[in-house]
């Protein structure tokens, strides 16, 4: 490769970890700005307004779930420039309809739009696959895992310290960088999909339902991957929807607390999956990178659980974050087992999984804590869904490692 088309990689590469970023980021806004905003636009209380919350979440991840493998295959036929900027501009308007709604359904509409759209990141992520190699794969993989860390843990926070000013502004702040980015990849992003690479669109393999199935028939050591992928996603639901209503629970932290506690995880988040993961996978490997992660997970999240201070949250999230070192790890092993004319689907086989457990992960931690912190209970314990999520990773390293032991068995499809 020479040095123009580094610089052009590297660009690309940088848009996408914007693209990203910007992806999650307005589904952390949503997380602490959402209850106030649904109080303020239905005149309701708390206890209804978490109602409407687990409907919003819902119908988001299940147009995640519908489109994700749509999205990926229309990829594999269009290529991947034109439907990551269709998806942008998208999410542009769907953050401006959230800035602006003037009831409740209009919130609906524009998590409908946020759910389509956010299908894109089976698209950026077939993206990486088509410009790495090697172990710059499991590195540039671990460049998304950082914006998707980054953007969550930041756009927590943004919501926390945006929501003092006024309660639309965090909304406003994130169709501005949504349209922005679009503007500024209409002019930078090369395509990453050669002509010769594409293949026909075909409905049967952007059935979300028949792309798993397809998967996990013809390629096991591909499926027992996918299966820890799912588990892994479910267990993270406890720090990515429950952690701010556990330190009010338990430790009585304001908003802007719980901002800080956010970037600071965001930072570290960036340095291990931006930084030490291009260290300890060529000197370790794959699988080493892998388990250790998944310990990292659950040794963090027990940590979190039994935490008797808040200060100690900061000291927990350090083992957590290192369970960073095994998700792009484990995306990068996957994408190495498909062709390339298929990467667009198995991309859209992770976002599929990751609006499985946007679905189920904050609906079950959610009944986990209120059976463990209703007035009255015996067993008071808010620490519990953190123990739950810690014994799911567990179950992830048993899949993991039984996947290294299966034959590899690349299927390739023609174009």
């Amino acid at each position: 490769m020479n040095i123009k088309d580094k610089t052009k990689t590297s660009a690309a590469l940088g848009f996408i970890f914007i693209t990203i970023f910007i992806d999650v980021l307005g589904l952390g806004i949503i997380i602490p700005v959402l209850p106030k905003l649904l109080q303020t636009l239905g005149h309701i209380n708390v206890n209804r307004a978490s109602e409407y919350i687990g409907w919003l979440t819902f119908v988001y991840a299940s147009m995640q779930l519908i489109f994700a493998s749509i999205m990926g295959n229309l990829s594999d036929r269009y290529g991947r420039r034109p439907i990551l900027l269709i998806s942008l501009f998208g999410f542009g308007l769907d953050y401006a309809v959230m800035a602006f709604a003037p009831t409740i359904a209009w919130l609906f509409v524009g998590r409908t739009i946020a759910g389509i759209c956010g299908a894109s990141t089976s698209t950026a992520t077939a993206y990486i696959a088509d410009v790495s190699t090697g172990n710059k794969r499991s590195a540039n993989f671990g460049l998304i895992g950082a914006a998707s860390a980054i953007g969550l843990i930041f756009g927590i926070a943004l919501g926390a310290y945006l929501f003092a000013i006024n309660i639309r502004l965090p909304f406003i702040a994130a169709a501005a960088f949504a349209l922005g980015n679009a503007l500024y990849g209409l002019f930078v992003l090369p395509e990453s999909l050669a002509k010769e690479h594409r293949r026909k669109f075909e409905w049967s393999r952007a059935n979300p339902l028949l792309s798993l199935q397809r998967i996990y028939k013809k390629q096991p050591a591909l499926a027992s991957l996918l299966t820890a992928t799912a588990i892994i996603y479910i267990a993270q639901k406890a720090v990515e929807y429950l952690l701010s209503t556990f330190i009010y629970e338990k430790f009585d932290w304001t908003p802007a607390s719980v901002g800080t506690l956010g970037l600071f995880v965001g930072l570290v988040l960036f340095g291990i999956q931006a930084g030490l993961i291009r260290y300890t996978v060529p000197k370790f490997g794959q699988k080493k990178n892998i388990i250790a992660g998944l310990i990292f997970y659950a040794v963090g999240l027990a940590l979190i659980a039994i935490a008797g201070k808040g200060w100690m949250l900061y000291l927990c999230m350090i083992p957590y974050c290192l369970g960073g070192l095994s998700g792009p790890t484990l995306q990068s092993m996957a994408s190495e087992e498909v062709a390339k004319n298929e990467q667009g689907e198995l991309q859209g086989a992770f976002s599929i999984l990751n609006s499985f457990s946007l679905i189920i992960g904050p609906l079950v931690f959610s009944y986990v804590f209120f059976f463990f912190t209703k007035k009255g209970s015996a067993d008071y314990f808010p620490g519990a869904p953190y123990v739950l999520a810690a014994v799911l990773m567990l179950i992830s390293v048993f899949l993991a490692i039984k996947s290294f032991k299966k034959p590899v068995k690349k299927v390739r499809v023609n174009s």
